[in-house]
């Protein structure tokens, strides 16, 4: 197969990806809430069983949300990854820029290597840049993490495959942290643009319609890139996801109660905890997101999603990504949180 460089007719494609907590979804309501004009489709991957990212992503009538949740788009869902662009194709007239956001668990390859695999899409689609966000705070624990053997360090593959790497939280580290860490970043990928913001405030011009992807500079760096056997990605199979749906009014004061004592006792092991909850007594739909020790709430009021409807079911939905979780604890600790059971 001949591989193509440019071809202006293709729809640009913007692969997003960074480990758990980085701030990829903040990035991206960044991108579709900011005065470009595009209408964007957005494929979302989650490792999690439970989907929560797509109540956080902001859309207009410009744009659309795919879900693809409980798998990773670089190994076990790939394939869902070719049907749905194969679908999009079907009605290129909806939207002239796809984003994809991988799961902090990626490997961002396999997901490039698509765009070349398939004739369809290699015609049809262009991929334009991968875009690496990392937390500035955290990152550098995850590079430093020994995998068992065989296990990728997903943290450095996603440094290493970047054209652009977004520092992001740049405020919750010192000038002298942060430029050690631009200095380990170019040690793992000189050739990145780097990029520093806070709350994934960054300039459109340095992530979208960059043209940045190189499939030569890829081959050079990584010559079996185009080999479809044997590139299953390993993932570490002491992280795990423990999602959580349960209907019901919930009592703040337990719900933070509860939180702090979790994320104190076990936040060196939870990479990420994130969740969508209903209060009692309020409409505002109320977010939490924790990356280890750190949390942080919103809610509808604030701007963050939408409140509830007056006909939807009051659905709390959680996930926790780590190490050592119990299913069966939290489980029974969250539903302790219920107003019905504090009362």
């Amino acid at each position: 197969m001949a591989y193509k460089d440019e071809n202006v007719s293709r729809v640009p494609v913007t692969i997003v990806t960074g480990f758990l907590g980085s701030g990829k979804t903040t990035l991206i309501n960044h991108v579709l809430t900011a005065n470009h004009g595009k209408k964007v489709a957005v494929i979302e991957n989650e490792f999690g069983e439970v989907g929560i990212d797509d109540a956080l992503v902001k859309l207009s009538s410009q744009e659309e949300i795919i879900e693809m949740n409980n798998g990773c788009i670089c190994c076990t869902v790939r394939g869902d990854l070719v049907k749905i662009l194969h679908k999009l194709l079907k009605r290129r007239n909806k939207f002239d820029y796809i984003i994809i956001e991988t799961t902090g668990l990626a490997d961002p390859a396999p997901v490039a290597q698509t765009f070349f695999v398939d004739d369809i899409l290699q015609e049809q689609l262009s991929l334009d840049a991968i875009v690496t966000v990392v937390d500035a705070k955290h990152v550098q624990q995850h590079l430093d993490e020994i995998k068992p053997e065989g296990v990728e360090n997903e943290s450095v593959e996603q440094l290493a495959f970047a054209d652009v790497v977004v520092i992001n939280k740049t405020d919750l580290v010192t000038t002298s942290e942060k430029n050690t860490l631009k200095l380990r970043i170019k040690r793992i990928n000189g050739a990145a643009k780097i990029v520093e913001t806070t709350k994934g405030q960054v300039d459109l011009d340095d992530v979208l319609n960059i043209k940045a992807f190189s499939l030569q500079k890829v081959l050079e760096m990584e010559p079996d890139f185009m080999k479809e056997e044997g590139q299953e990605h390993l993932h570490d199979e002491s992280v795990i996801s423990v999602g959580i749906e349960l209907e019901g009014n919930l009592d703040m004061h337990y719900v933070n109660m509860w939180l702090s004592k979790l994320l104190t006792e076990q936040g060196v092991d939870l990479f990420r905890s994130k969740g969508i909850l209903a209060i009692e007594g309020s409409d505002d739909k109320y977010f939490f997101q924790g990356v280890h020790m750190l949390l942080s709430f919103g809610c509808s009021a604030e701007g963050m999603g939408q409140p509830w409807d007056p006909d939807e079911k009051r659905v709390n939905k959680l996930v926790f990504i780590g190490r050592n979780l119990d299913r069966a604890e939290l489980n029974k600790n969250f539903r302790a949180c219920l107003a019905s059971a504090a009362a």
